[in-house]
């Protein structure tokens, strides 16, 4: 006889693997360039129905914000601290080199959110997000230098964040590597401005 708890455990574990499948073909297209993918195209590629689509999401504000979830998760599975007792130049240099790397991976993301953030609190909600992150990356990387200078902190938050990052990579066209070593200029003068002359 089947176990009961056996068969909803099966159930719910199939149900999890579509919904992932989903969101894995969502971002999958959106990577792919397609930065307003259909259900119809997301279910295709995932290999289920529309009807399994809409069963797990709502309509496809509901989708986008499970995408940004999952970029979120991914970011953090992907950020290494950066110790805050290493010289200044090493700190300043390790945090530009990763804020680049996580800033790239996050891109396909960001420019389709861009689309509809305007219009989708919860793609609102995870700007947020994303942005309390790297607040905190910049008062763990730099504590003493940040100390509780607000002021300091915003200016270096702005810079981090995927609209500069974007300015840089996108409207002006710099390769990753120039754009990596603006980010190191604007951070090295507002954090230590002599050493930026």
């Amino acid at each position: 006889m089947t176990n009961p708890t056996t068969r909803v455990d099966g159930r719910t574990a199939r149900s999890e693997r579509t919904r992932n499948a989903i969101i894995d073909a969502h971002l999958q297209l959106i990577s792919e360039g397609d930065m307003r993918p259909t259900a119809d195209r997301v279910a295709k590629l995932a290999g289920v129905s529309l009807r399994a689509l809409w069963s797990h999401f709502a309509d496809m504000e509901a989708l986008m914000a499970a995408s940004g979830q999952r970029v979120l998760e991914q970011r953090d599975a992907s950020y290494r601290p950066i110790p805050a007792d290493l010289p200044l130049a090493e700190r300043i240099e390790a945090f530009c080199h990763q804020r680049a790397r996580l800033l790239e991976e996050i891109g396909p993301a960001a420019r389709a959110s861009a689309l509809k953030e305007p219009f989708s609190a919860g793609l609102q909600r995870y700007r947020k997000l994303h942005t309390a992150r790297v607040r905190d990356e910049l008062t763990s990387t730099f504590p003493s230098e940040i100390g509780s200078d607000e002021e300091l902190l915003n200016a270096l938050t702005a810079a981090s964040l995927w609209p500069t990052w974007a300015t840089w990579r996108d409207a002006m066209g710099l390769p990753v590597e120039s754009a990596r070593a603006a980010l190191a200029r604007v951070v090295t003068a507002l954090i230590n401005p002599s050493a930026a002359r």
